[in-house]
């Protein structure tokens, strides 16, 4: 294989791999999202980190300007979430770069002559921000109004209408003590426009934790949105995921059968860990063409890529508790606290029910685990089972 072919696998957060694999049915659920004649119901699409979601939101705005819907959105970051007047401003911002350039009205212009000059006046970010200031009453009313106004001016151009994607959407969260309900705001909004006809859809992108707080925050949010869970991709999809970006490249050397399905395995089919292993292996093969893929050594350099800065944020206690959860049968699954007191119970330092559940809020925080409707959690890592099975076996070295 020449030095010179470029690595076609990109592992990365957010980065589109060579070939998006095994989400059809996801794009053709956005679809029909799309031809709805009223927005009934919203895109919640969620998974653990590293299967895809970011990629898969970026492939679904094509879908949606072919439909002569405008695209808006961006990441949520904690900072434009935090309060219901920074998710204003958030929204306005964003909405402002798909409708700078549409004309919502006129306004006169006095100039040095005793005559006045009518001009258009561009729904700019400036202009939104003018009857988001101007309108009485409290954030949501301020929206409300901007939103409204942005649509009399969309209509006549023969929009379909307007999404609002945002990633990273689990960090929104109202705040009872602070008195700031930035997630009820966007809710009660846009439940609002959707209920007079607007054709405004939210695609909101997160971890498994976005959906039980949009129904905390509002119950019917449950009715409001169609929740699309990615999950990691199966035997077929994991090797199209693998041999086509190779085929594609040009590349005189291909993955063997018997590669493909170590990589699957080992991978347990999740995009970003195909996307890593299959690079390094690429690379191993520019200078040893064929050489058998050392899953060890890649995976001890994926430790220090992926989870060493997760695992040092961790205390001692919280790891021996994770520690159990790995040994769990059904550790990559779901578990409940009763499942690791239990078997935690032949060990030196047993846990109770009520330090588990206190650890596991903990390590919900730190991103570790989460809590699904049904009071089960599960890692909300990848592979961080086999990860804590590792350390623990290097420790007893």
């Amino acid at each position: 294989m020449s030095t010179s072919l470029p690595n076609p696998f990109r592992p990365g957060a957010g980065h589109m791999p060579p070939y998006l694999a095994g989400r059809e049915e996801e794009k053709e659920e956005f679809a029909r999202l799309l031809d709805q004649q009223s927005i009934l119901a919203n895109l919640v699409l969620t998974g653990l980190r590293g299967v895809g979601k970011t990629v898969l939101l970026d492939t679904l705005r094509p879908m949606a300007l072919a439909k002569g819907w405008l695209w808006v959105g961006s990441d949520l970051s904690e900072t434009s979430s935090i309060t219901e007047r920074n998710l204003l401003t958030r929204i306005l911002a964003d909405l402002a770069v798909a409708t700078s350039s549409v004309v919502a009205g006129t306004r006169e212009r006095l100039g040095f002559a005793p005559t006045t000059e009518t001009v258009g006046q561009k729904l700019d970010f400036d202009t939104l921000q003018d009857i988001s200031n101007s309108t009485p009453g409290l954030a949501s009313d301020k929206l409300k109004a901007v939103l409204d106004r942005t649509w009399e001016a969309l209509e006549p151009l023969g929009v379909s209408g307007v999404v609002f994607a945002y990633d990273e959407a689990q960090n929104l969260a109202d705040n009872a003590p602070r008195d700031e309900y930035p997630l009820s705001l966007l809710l009660d909004v846009f439940q609002s426009t959707q209920r007079k006809g607007t054709p405004y859809m939210l695609a909101l992108v997160g971890l498994p934790t976005l959906f039980p707080k949009l129904v905390e925050a509002r119950t019917y949010a449950e009715r409001m949105f169609r929740v699309v869970m990615l999950d990691r991709l199966n035997e077929q999809a994991s090797a199209d995921a693998i041999v086509k970006p190779v085929e594609d490249s040009g590349s005189p050397t291909d993955f063997t059968p018997e590669s493909v399905r170590l990589i699957y395995e080992v991978s347990r089919g999740y995009p970003y860990f195909i996307q890593y292993l299959c690079r390094e292996a690429f690379d191993i093969w520019t200078f040893r063409p064929g050489a058998e893929i050392p899953v060890g050594d890649i995976f001890r350099k994926l430790d220090d890529d992926f989870f060493a800065g997760r695992w040092a944020r961790v205390t001692d206690r919280q790891r021996d508790l994770l520690v159990v959860i790995a040994h769990l049968d059904n550790s990559s699954r779901e578990f409940t606290v009763q499942e690791i007191v239990n078997a935690s119970s032949d060990s030196d330092r047993p846990f109770s029910s009520s330090h588990v559940n206190r650890m596991l809020v903990s390590l919900g925080e730190a991103g570790l685990v989460y809590k699904n409707r049904w009071g089960r959690y599960s890692l909300a890592v990848p592979l961080l089972d086999d990860f804590i099975l590792r350390q623990e076996a290097q420790q007893d070295l």
